[in-house]
């Protein structure tokens, strides 16, 4: 059972945090305690809480749980999306450290938007594609709304990674739901974001394309120096290919139901 975290707990934990042997790992992307979300509110609320979190850039890790334990909200804390609890520690190591939280206090909606769009790539379940562009269009258009150049040496790794060259004139509903989840994955990694989110991103395809997909986006963090967190219901999957797995627990808080997201031992 996780333990509910006071703020006393916040606080201990946050120094903990900077004295540990695993907060010493090289590039280091999101260090975060205490980090939460509440769904309504008294007897009848449901909190979302992640007491500790580290993530490094190149690694993979999957976010796992039964429907309807919160991991998408933990996606959405992730990606700057909602605001986190009061009290959280959260971290952001770009070319200087970046405080979200405080980003969230001083209501900068602004800063924080910017770091979405450059920082942070979203696969969604089935895709997200626009219809009405094609694969190249769709690859390209974060690109292209950050002032990018539309191709460079990056996106023709992607491309012959992905297997997706011969499909760049065609548009979604021409693909299979394989080759949209593979464009999928080459639009939010083309503009070179440090965070890549992608929520049940294999729960619609058959094992053999889940375990390719899966693997892609292992693969390609490594490749892009990218931290991909993936939410997951398919544990057995996880550890299959060698996932770091932080996993839903109920929440152990004597006023509130919830989960708690703690790295799986």
């Amino acid at each position: 059972m996780c333990p509910w975290m006071t703020p006393v707990d916040t606080m201990h934990d946050r120094e903990s945090l900077s004295d540990s042997p695993d907060s010493m790992t090289a590039n280091p992307l999101i260090e975060a305690t205490g980090l939460g979300y509440r769904y309504g509110q008294g007897s009848g609320s449901f909190e979302v809480s992640v007491p500790r979190l580290s993530i490094v850039r190149g690694e993979t890790l999957a976010i796992t749980g039964e429907s309807g334990s919160g991991k998408s909200t933990v996606l959405e804390l992730l990606g700057l999306a909602v605001p986190p609890l009061p009290g959280a520690h959260f971290l952001w190591h770009a070319a200087a450290p970046v405080d979200v939280a405080a980003l969230w206090r001083d209501r900068a909606e602004g800063a924080l938007a910017r770091m979405r769009a450059r920082s942070i790539g979203f696969v969604m379940q089935t895709g997200g594609l626009l219809p009405f562009l094609t694969v190249r269009e769709n690859i390209g258009i974060n690109r292209r709304l950050l002032g990018f150049s539309a191709e460079d040496a990056r996106i023709a790794r992607l491309l012959a990674a992905l297997e997706i060259g011969a499909l760049l004139d065609r548009r979604p509903a021409q693909l299979s739901v394989g080759q949209q989840q593979r464009v999928a994955i080459g639009r939010a990694l083309a503009h070179g974001p440090a965070l890549v989110l992608a929520d049940e991103p294999s729960s619609a395809l058959d094992p053999r394309l889940a375990d390719r997909v899966l693997g892609l986006l292992r693969d390609l963090a490594v490749e892009n120096g990218a931290a991909v967190v993936i939410a997951t219901h398919e544990q057995g999957r996880v550890r299959a290919l060698g996932l770091r797995e932080v996993r839903a627990r109920p929440l152990d808080a004597p006023d509130r139901l919830g989960s708690c997201f703690e790295d799986a031992l």
